[in-house]
């Protein structure tokens, strides 16, 4: 068998890419420009938005979407334990405090249940903060409604492009929440090297982001020199370092146009995974949930309890040559968020369990048939 490393995820570049950025370094303006602006346009239209911010992260989105709603000192926010660090992180910026709820299984996608739960005990819920996982989305019509007002903020890293059922009719993640946060990650769907962008259909709230994200300075370094020809600025608030260069939304922009390609070439690999692997007793493989489209971020899978160890699989695996992940190592279990507030590893006993058995397969556009065959065929050859 071919031993040469598949590694868990490579992104797809292909000329025009290039061409795009090439362009940019040939165009005399680098840094947050004109390229950047039509970047955010085509993906405000893509994704049914109002507007759309281009920023350096999804961290830095989801940052800057929670002080615009006004989350601060004294305020608790609710959000998952089943995500990866920067979701919570950024509530801790502001000073205000987390609340995580349990995930439902099998999804692995955050129990509505449980943030009702969660608001009915503490009302003063500043505000809800759910993580898309793996390519689906939360039930986004259940969470509107027991929000009961509430600004929503979504980590839609691994939702693009993600459409969700709400009031009768899909719409596309993005154009669904108080706020959608998407990351350009080197292993997202689409990508910009680092980036990110968050949408909204809030005039205020956009106005705010914009000002926020580059220093709380009221007229961007384009309009200065370029459009207004004038120095002159205001500084109208203590904002961030968070804006993106016209090189990273040249390649974001280009990876955009292949963004419904990209996500039926991952479809096919997860179509392909389910088939050849369904007869296996010791693997439990993802649920598809009947609200929300999948764009296959993640081909995120399990080990059905009483079967094997995890790190059989994992070991097999890794001296095939094959790159596989952990999604995700619940935040609970850090030092840090178990430590402040006093939490114990069974706090959260669906994403607990969800961890202990989870590992996601190699899924990427530019694989072939023969590596995920090879990937198959490694899975095929384990014993219970």
């Amino acid at each position: 068998m071919n031993s040469s490393p598949l590694p868990f995820a490579r992104p797809s570049i292909n000329q025009d890419d290039i061409d795009a950025v090439v362009a940019v370094l040939e165009s005399g303006w680098l840094t947050q420009g004109p390229v950047t602006r039509e970047f955010e346009e085509r993906f405000a239209e893509t994704v049914g938005a109002k507007h759309a911010i281009a920023v350096c992260s999804c961290t830095a989105a989801l940052h800057l979407a929670l002080e615009a709603v006004g989350v601060g000192p004294g305020d608790t926010v609710l959000t998952t334990p089943y995500t990866f660090t920067a979701t919570a992180e950024v509530i801790r910026y502001l000073g205000a405090e987390i609340r995580f709820t349990d995930i439902e299984g099998p999804s692995m996608l955050w129990d509505v249940d449980g943030v009702a739960q969660a608001i009915a005990e503490d009302p003063k819920v500043k505000a809800l903060l759910p993580v898309h996982v793996a390519g689906q989305a939360v039930d986004m019509e259940g969470l509107l409604q027991v929000a009961e007002g509430r600004p929503i903020v979504e980590d839609a890293a691994h939702a693009l492009p993600t459409d969700v059922f709400v009031d009768g009719a899909w719409k596309r993640i993005g154009s669904v929440g108080t706020v959608s946060c998407f990351s350009f990650y080197a292993t997202k769907t689409i990508t910009s090297a680092e980036g990110g962008m968050v949408t909204t259909d809030d005039d205020e709230l956009a106005a705010r982001m914009r000002v926020m994200r580059l220093h709380g300075i009221d007229v961007d370094a384009w309009r200065r020199y370029r459009e207004k020809g004038a120095w002159g600025y205001d500084v109208v608030a203590p904002g961030f370092k968070y804006n993106i260069s016209d090189l990273h939304a040249a390649l974001g922009n280009s990876q955009l146009q292949r963004a419904e390609t990209f996500s039926a070439q991952r479809t096919a690999i997860a179509q392909r995974y389910n088939e050849a692997l369904a007869d296996l007793s010791w693997i439990e493989l993802p649920t598809c949930v009947s609200h929300s489209s999948h764009c296959w971020h993640l081909y995120a899978t399990k080990v059905r309890p009483g079967t094997i160890d995890r790190q059989q699989v994992i070991h097999a695996l890794a001296e095939a040559g094959i790159g596989i992940s952990v999604h995700f190592k619940p935040l609970h279990l850090h030092s840090y968020y178990a430590q402040r507030y006093n939490l114990k590893p069974s706090d959260f006993p669906v994403a607990l369990d969800q961890f202990e058995r989870a590992f996601s397969l190699p899924i990427f556009m530019d694989m072939s048939h023969a590596d995920v065959d090879r990937v198959i065929a490694v899975l095929r050859g384990i014993s219970c």
